[in-house]
């Protein structure tokens, strides 16, 4: 796809039409860091996270929507059990080679975060420079499967299915897929550490002190396993959105681990010394 700052843009990968929105300069001019979102994200979803980031960092910032979200061409359903482990290792690739990334970083959240983690264990893409997990998940827990239930008794009889409809061109392939799977009896032993042993580009784990999705252990376990160098991070007043309920410390994290990681230095100006939630953005899954 050609690359047009600021202008909504399509890709094909996968086999479907996918949204997409690049910021800042184009992969032949800079580092890009590409945003991975959440289980029911999107690119609208990220409110002005990526275009705070590219400003930050002075890398181009990618942005899109899987299949079934966002702007993007629907999925079928049931989703299968492994699909954050296909986005990874079928998807993910063809968008990168889509875009013409040179080298930068997979930045996730939750899902995202998951099939960032994937990507870096079982493809291993040397243009691939190092992961940033927000929120991710390895393995399922009581606490999180029960989140995710009380998720599906809001869309159900509450209002957010109204609410992610404002984002969702096909809300229930979004919604569904992403609930479906997750209390589907069979996922209760999904569990992908394994592919982290093989992670050998550098992490920054990201997890919020209150994240109603999951324990510490989530992001403990990146630490105990991924051999190349890992930095934790647990973010007091935080559920599981970093880059919203703690925008001001997310970014200077992110910003400060792709200096590192990327050998760029960003702007003086570009980092914000403080921040909130913008437009009313949701701070979870829940809340959109």
């Amino acid at each position: 796809m050609d690359w047009l700052a600021g202008a909504p843009g399509r890709l094909r990968a996968g086999g479907a039409e996918l949204e997409a929105l690049c910021l800042g300069p184009a992969p032949a001019e800079a580092p890009t860091l590409v945003l991975l979102h959440e289980g029911l994200g999107c690119v609208r979803l990220w409110r002005d996270f990526p275009a705070r980031l590219a400003e930050a960092t002075g890398c181009g910032v990618f942005v899109y929507s899987r299949q079934g979200y966002g702007q993007s061409e629907p999925c079928a359903l049931p989703r299968p059990l492994d699909y954050m482990t296909d986005e990874a290792v079928r998807v993910l690739p063809e968008v990168l080679d889509a875009i013409g990334l040179e080298r930068g970083l997979l930045v996730g959240h939750s899902d995202g975060a998951s099939i960032a983690a994937l990507h870096g264990g079982l493809v291993r893409d040397p243009r691939i420079r190092g992961l940033v997990l927000m929120a991710p998940h390895f393995f399922t827990e009581p606490m999180g499967l029960a989140s995710i239930a009380e998720a599906r008794e809001a869309y159900r009889e509450g209002d957010l299915r109204q609410r992610l409809a404002k984002y969702h061109a096909h809300v229930d392939a979004a919604f569904l897929g992403w609930n479906g799977a997750w209390l589907d009896p069979g996922f209760e032993r999904w569990d992908i550490r394994a592919p982290l042993d093989a992670v050998t580009v550098p992490v920054l784990a990201l997890q919020g002190e209150a994240d109603q999705y999951g324990t510490r252990a989530q992001v403990e376990v990146v630490a105990e396993r991924v051999p190349a160098p890992v930095a934790v991070e647990l973010l007091p007043d935080c559920r599981h959105s970093p880059f919203l309920d703690q925008p001001a410390r997310t970014l200077e994290l992110v910003t400060a681990f792709a200096a590192r990681t990327l050998g760029r230095g960003a702007p003086t100006n570009g980092a914000p010394t403080n921040g909130a939630p913008t437009n009313g953005a949701p701070t979870t899954e829940t809340q959109a």
